[in-house]
């Protein structure tokens, strides 16, 4: 089946009856939002039943002229009664397709599998060969049901893990709150959600403060506490109190829609194996079709006892045969399965091209922070010198870390608890780079890093590089009053991430910003022998390049804005939450949605998995037809043998493809 030469979001709907959708364009969604590569849904019962009906009824009827033939004969079973009793059983599936050849001829596409399928049964009922005729059409249709089955399911495992958005929103008019479809709501509306209630579309909180739960879109299960003025995404869910969002962002247009638009249309960057067969198929169809007009005709010059309705019947073997059915459909189907079941994993390929690409990378560069750690940071330590209360000087630290969103001052306030609403601040300053300073009572406090301490030249009797955490250094009344340590934890599953790639035979290299002695820290607990920290972005792109220049694949795994051009750099770029980050998005080729680094693993052996199935259908294809097409030259084989050549083996073929969705990885 050849019909393939039109991209992924032009896919048009197929009549009901046969599914019959182009190979490599398993699915669309156009601007509204509705999809349109099926008109059916193939999980329902009713549904199934309605897409074999056509199916069905040519089947019984095929069986009752085959039974009237050979088992049961009747006498008013002959002549016109036996060729219209055919031509009723051909109809319900033969008449789609005729519709699909008309189509394709009006648009210049003449050698399409439409046009081969009905060459081949007209041709059969031309020469007296009335089941055969019907039985091509039926197995081709049965076929291309299954392969519309096999996509709908691939569909369902990507459409089930994004489309997280709720159908309907409260929007706020005239101070009551009425129920509107999200995908009417304009930008500029202000809209309610209560608590437990999931948000339909991006905006901005209006509320002064809600806590949200983003698990939906990263993974990360602690709660988000945003403040006025903040982004909320579609699919977060409000923890506790009724908040007010003023909506930004079209429902088309929010992260989630773009996400699924970019894993629907994933297709349309094809791997190298299905290029080959496009270019493969535009040259060797028309071919065949010649060379069945030879096999037809030119014996006429050599064999004296020439026979027309035999060489004619040969060369329709010989055409159903050569339609690259197989080919055509297991081969996009394979990785369009591939990325079905990345989806269903929670990771996002932009194309099939990419799921090749990762089958042979050899290193893994990869960032520290959000990456292979939380990016959850929390105190470990609190070192506070002799003549200095403990307790009073953490009451002072958190007062001041309050007037700071960092996650420093986060992880402080966690430690600490309860702000004392007492301690008044005075000339608050913030110190680019180095941390912050205020007047309590007169006395200047200061807390930041060393370098705060280096420049307001206050002493202090500590080596800053020996300690292995985040340091963060404390002076009050210009005196070195000690310092709080403050890390970030491991990712669970980090380790096994490194030794899964250690399987794989893939290199393992960290770069990050964060100093040496951390980052080498870290690297040792997760046994990655090379690591480098102190890096600025033009750094890790300096490191990458090192690597490349050895001729090397590299993946690059990275969590934000920072690492978009050593993203864009790599063989393949990995984006950890993308959601979270739109220059992520468009920059990485693979996204990571639940933040989980064992997924890179998993992302390798689901491309190793595709390539290798894919292959698997190439060879049986080609082994299995060229031994067929032999015998139906020489007029060994009949047009059953045909059938099973072409539709038999396309049937293989794409069970062989589905089963990569049900893999475990």
């Amino acid at each position: 089946m050849i019909h393939q030469d039109k991209e992924v979001k032009n896919i048009k709907s197929k009549p009901i009856t046969t599914c019959a959708c182009s190979h490599d364009e398993p699915v669309h969604s156009d601007n509204d939002g509705h999809d349109h590569g099926h008109d059916h849904d193939h999980g329902a019962e009713g549904s199934l039943f309605k897409l074999f009906l056509p199916a069905l009824i040519s089947l019984a009827l095929l069986l009752i002229g085959i039974g009237l033939d050979h088992y049961f004969p009747q006498n008013w079973f002959t002549g016109y009664v036996r060729i219209g009793w055919y031509i009723i059983a051909y109809l319900p599936v033969g008449l789609p397709v005729l519709k699909e050849a008309y189509e394709s001829i009006r648009k210049g596409d003449v050698f399409s599998e439409f046009f081969l399928m009905c060459i081949a049964t007209i041709g059969a009922f031309a020469i007296g060969e009335f089941p055969e005729g019907v039985a091509v059409m039926l197995f081709y249709t049965i076929g291309e049901n299954f392969q519309g089955l096999a996509v709908s399911r691939a569909k369902s495992n990507i459409k089930s893990l994004l489309d997280q958005r709720p159908d309907e929103v409260n929007v706020i008019e005239n101070n009551v709150a009425t129920k509107v479809k999200a995908a009417d709501v304009i930008i500029g509306s202000i809209i309610q959600l209560k608590a437990g209630e999931k948000l339909g579309l991006d905006g901005e909180l209006l509320s002064d403060t809600a806590s949200f739960n983003t698990a939906a879109l990263t993974g990360e299960s602690k709660p988000d506490t945003k403040v006025k003025g903040e982004t909320v995404l579609a699919g977060m869910i409000n923890v506790n109190t009724i908040s007010l969002i003023k909506v930004t962002t079209a429902y088309n247009d929010s992260k989630l829609s773009k996400i699924l638009e970019m894993v629907q249309n994933a297709t349309t960057k094809k791997a190298p194996a299905e290029l080959f067969i496009r270019k493969f198929a535009k040259i060797y169809t028309p071919i065949v079709v010649y060379l069945a007009i030879a096999i037809c005709l030119l014996p006429m010059l050599f064999v004296s006892n020439y026979v027309f309705s035999d060489w004619l019947y040969r060369a329709l073997v010989f055409l159903v045969i050569s339609c690259p059915c197989a080919l055509v459909i297991s081969i996009p189907l394979g990785y369009f399965g591939g990325i079905g079941a990345a989806s269903k994993n929670g990771i996002l390929f932009k194309g099939s091209n990419f799921l090749d690409s990762i089958s042979t990378i050899q290193n893994v560069v990869m960032d520290k922070t959000g990456t292979m750690t939380e990016g959850v940071f929390k105190v470990q330590e609190v070192i506070i010198q002799d003549g200095f209360d403990k307790a009073e000087i953490l009451k002072l630290v958190n007062v001041l870390e309050s007037q700071s969103t960092h996650p420093v001052a986060t992880a402080i306030h966690n430690h600490v608890g309860k702000i004392d609403a007492s301690i008044e601040l005075k000339n608050v300053e913030e110190i680019s780079g180095h941390g912050l300073k205020a007047e309590i009572d007169g006395k200047e406090l200061h807390v930041g890093n060393f370098k705060l301490m280096d420049k307001f030249s206050i002493n202090y009797d500590i080596d800053p590089n020996a300690v292995v955490y985040t340091t963060i250094a404390i002076a009050y009344d210009k005196k070195f009053a000690g310092y709080i340590t403050i890390a970030d934890e491991i990712k669970a599953d980090a380790k096994e991430t490194v030794d899964r790639l250690k399987t794989l035979g893939v290199k393992v290299t960290m770069l990050s910003g964060d100093k040496t002695n951390v980052v080498q820290f870290v690297a040792n607990k997760l046994g990655i022998a090379n690591a480098f920290g102190d890096l600025l972005p033009e750094d890790k792109v300096k490191k990458l390049n090192e690597i490349k220049a050895k001729n090397e694949t590299v993946a690059f795994v990275g969590d934000g804005v920072n690492d978009a051009p050593v993203i864009a750099l790599s063989t393949v770029g990995i984006a950890m939450g993308g959601l979270g980050s739109d220059a992520t998005i468009e920059t990485a080729d693979i996204v990571i949605q639940d933040d989980k680094p064992s997924k890179i693993p998993m992302a390798i052996n689901i491309g190793k998995q595709t390539k290798k199935i894919v292959w698997q259908n190439i060879t049986l294809a080609f082994v299995v037809k060229a031994f067929v097409l032999i015998l139906g030259a020489g007029g060994l084989a009949t047009m059953w043998e045909a059938v099973f050549a072409d539709v038999g083996v396309a049937l293989l073929a794409i069970l062989n493809a589905v089963r990569i969705q049900r893999m475990k990885f």
